[in-house]
């Protein structure tokens, strides 16, 4: 399933399915009145929630399906129970990129991490497709992109193994981790200069788990301007997955509807000479294969 959140002019969100043949979105609502009125209430009941949601699905007449055209997408998670979890410096190409760009304050003798960095952005970031990353919050006029991959998590806990890592994955979204690199540096740090308001464009679906198929093979492309910036594999990240979770989970309870987005590929506005810096007028477009794409312009 591809689940949405999505609002129909002055109406309050809903959540749906996104039928993409059909161009149709299911209205849960409409539906099986008896669901969840958003994501993370449907993310709580489990595979049980699966079940009716699909059941929601097959059943469906016409009035519980709405053109996709007419309604807007949200984040899918518009409202996160807690911080964005995020980890930085995870592929390869790009932990050199950063190390060599001068804007990482806090990177030692080597660019490659020995174990994943993991700070958080704030629920107060999250904005959703078509959204403006507002580059008037940085008063540093350097705000940059990253394309991530984006995990939601469904069963949750505390010490989860790498091998059973996945089966605690609820499904996938699209993340831009977008950052402000002169308060980045500044600060020392890395919540200030990723987690100003709109810093976390998300969406434009979450593909669960049942129907991703193997992570690894997700294909993460990034465009500024229809101009490619970022070509990369998920099975190129330096902790996969599996490692990520049970990193965090090892003294970390982890819940129903967390997000860890997972790091970005090489490509990046600081990796050009000079960096090239996102303005008001342009258009990041960042697609994971078989996700979808999250486009944002930018103010």
């Amino acid at each position: 399933m591809r689940l949405v959140t999505f609002q129909q002019g002055a109406s309050a969100p809903r959540i749906g399915a996104l039928d993409t043949g059909a161009g149709q979105i299911v209205d849960f609502s409409g539906a099986d009145a008896n669901l969840p009125g958003d994501l993370n209430g449907l993310i709580a009941l489990g595979s049980e929630g699966l079940r009716l949601a699909q059941a929601a699905i097959d059943n469906a007449g016409d009035d519980a399906r709405i053109d996709a055209a007419d309604v807007r997408l949200l984040a899918p998670i518009p409202n996160p129970l807690r911080n964005v979890l995020a980890v930085g410096r995870n592929y390869h190409e790009h932990a050199q990129e950063f190390h060599d760009s001068g804007f990482d304050a806090t990177a030692g003798a080597t660019a490659v991490p020995e174990f994943p960095i993991v700070f958080t952005k704030p629920n107060t970031s999250v904005v959703g497709p078509g959204d403006p990353i507002l580059t008037s919050l940085d008063p540093t006029n350097s705000v940059d992109y990253e394309g991530e991959l984006g995990v939601i998590i469904g069963p949750g806990g505390r010490g989860i193994s790498k091998e059973d890592a996945l089966d605690h994955v609820y499904g996938y979204t699209v993340i831009n981790d977008v950052t402000a690199r002169t308060l980045q540096h500044r600060h020392k740090q890395w919540f200030i200069g990723k987690g100003l308001d709109s810093f976390c464009p998300m969406g434009p679906v979450i593909l669960t788990a049942d129907e991703a198929g193997d992570v690894r093979e997700f294909h993460l492309t990034t465009r500024v301007n229809d101009e490619p910036r970022q070509d990369a594999k998920v099975a190129a990240l330096i902790f996969d997955v599996p490692t990520l979770i049970a990193s965090i989970s090892e003294g970390i309870t982890l819940i129903p509807g967390d997000i860890i987005a997972t790091g970005t590929p090489v490509g990046v506005g600081i990796g050009f000479e000079p960096p090239v810096f996102l303005k008001p007028g342009d258009v990041v477009s960042i697609t994971i294969d078989p996700i979808g794409t999250l486009e944002n312009p930018v103010e």
